[in-house]
Parts: structure tokens; sequence; C-alpha cells
């Protein structure tokens, strides 16, 4: 007999919409995890706490659309269709449409510029930025090349690009690096990578202000907010931001 809707459980692992069927099928679409290359119905119904009758009834639609297949030992993969989707997703990606809504976000919510570097070889690139809220601000423009070895955004895309070191360990740890006075003497900052598809590093998101109005105990108060800016751009690039946000609990 088929269990009524009102007793089948929320499914696990997904923000509920209001859609139930919908919220079911997509968190079996999102137990699989990068090391799985398929899950029995056991697996399903456990990591998504659905009832097994149910996972059955919606890997069958699943199936179906191509987004999941039944192998022949009765075990479940991803199917054609998620790879066809996310393809399309990739092909159709502008960056800017990803980052600069997130960075107002955060430039409205701190009042302090925001900006976003990419590596180019020995040097940074500025390529993105929102600028300060305040009149008196740090001056660097889109475009701009900087060192890599000095300041927040050049640590972290160093740290992330597999440089060795106590210091570059610290940061791979905590996901940020602050900074004050270190590339010029009136300028902190704090930054956090952005990742892509398989973890790729694509950049370093960051906040910077002169030296007189962001301390080390402000850049720590702004801190989780940079992180859940770095967390969600990464996500919509393909990610996972989950390192980022566990990140915010990590003292520094």
């Amino acid at each position: 007999m088929a269990e009524k809707a009102e007793n089948t459980p929320q499914p696990i692992g997904v923000t509920p919409s209001g859609v139930d069927v919908i919220d079911r099928a997509v968190a079996l679409l999102f137990a699989f995890k990068k090391q799985d290359s398929s899950l029995t119905l056991t697996e399903l119904s456990k990591r998504t706490g659905l009832y097994k009758s149910t996972v059955l009834r919606l890997t069958a639609a699943l199936c179906h659309h191509r987004l999941m297949i039944r192998l022949e030992d009765g075990r479940f993969s991803l199917g054609s269709a998620t790879f066809s989707l996310g393809t399309h997703y990739l092909a159709n990606l502008n960056l800017s449409d990803v980052l600069l809504p997130l960075m107002r976000e955060l430039n409205e919510q701190l009042g302090e510029t925001v900006s976003f570097h990419i590596r180019e070889g020995d040097h940074r690139l500025c390529l993105f930025r929102i600028n300060s809220q305040f009149s008196v601000r740090v001056n660097v423009r889109q475009g701009d090349i900087q060192a890599l070895d000095r300041g927040a955004g050049g640590r972290v895309l160093l740290a992330f690009s597999g440089e060795p070191g106590e210091l570059y360990d610290r940061v791979r740890n905590v996901y940020t690096y602050a900074s004050v006075g270190e590339r010029d003497e009136e300028t902190s900052g704090i930054s956090a990578p952005v990742f892509g598809s398989d973890q790729k590093l694509i950049g370093a998101v960051g906040i910077v202000a002169p030296v007189s109005r962001l301390d080390m105990a402000l850049m720590t108060q702004y801190r989780p907010a940079l992180l859940d800016i770095a967390a969600r751009a990464t996500e919509r690039l393909g990610g996972d931001g989950s390192p980022m946000l566990a990140a915010i609990n990590i003292p520094c």
C-alpha cells in the first residue's frame, strides 16, 4: 500500500521549496557524491530519508527522463541528461553574471570595496571591482596588475594553487587570508577563494579598505560574510561551497 503523502518524511539534503515531489526527486539526484559511481536502493533511502517505495517510484520517473539509470544489478547511477544539463550550464556561464550580484550584495552589506582577482602567471589581475561607499577608499581599478606574494588576494591565489609553506597551509585550512599594510602601508584586506567545476580555482574575492578603517578585528568580524559569498559563488560556478561554510567556525 502506498504511504499517504502527509506521512512521507521531508527529504534530507535539500531546502523545501513547497513542491514536495520535486524536493524528493532532487534529493535523490543530490544523494550522489563525487566518489559515487552508483548507489543501491538502501543507500538512496538512507541518504535521503525517504521510504524505499517512494525512492522506487521517483527513480522510475527519473530513469524515464534519463536523469538516472538503473543498472543490471539493481543499483542506480546518474543518467546522461545530467551531463547534458551540466555541459549546457557551463557553456553558457558568464562569470560576471555570477560574481557581480554577489559582490554588490557584500558591498551593500559592509560598505567597503569588494574586488575579484585572478592569477595571470606570476601576477594577479583585478577582474571585477565594486567601489566603496565611502569617499576615502583604496585606489585599485579593474585591469590593474599586482604582485602575487603581497596582499590578501595574492596570498589566497598562491595558497590554492599549491604554494608550499606553513603560511599557505594555514590559508588552505581557514580559507581566508587577512593582511594589514602588506601590499602597501595604507591598505588592509581579507580574501577568500572561489572555485568552479571539480574545485578548480577561479579566483579570489576580497574586501579592501584603508588601514585607518579596516583593522584585524573588523576583518575577523567581516570574515563570515565573505566566506558565505565565496561559497555561494562557488556553488553557482559548479563547485562545492561547503568547505568555505565549514571554515566559518574555524578560529583565525
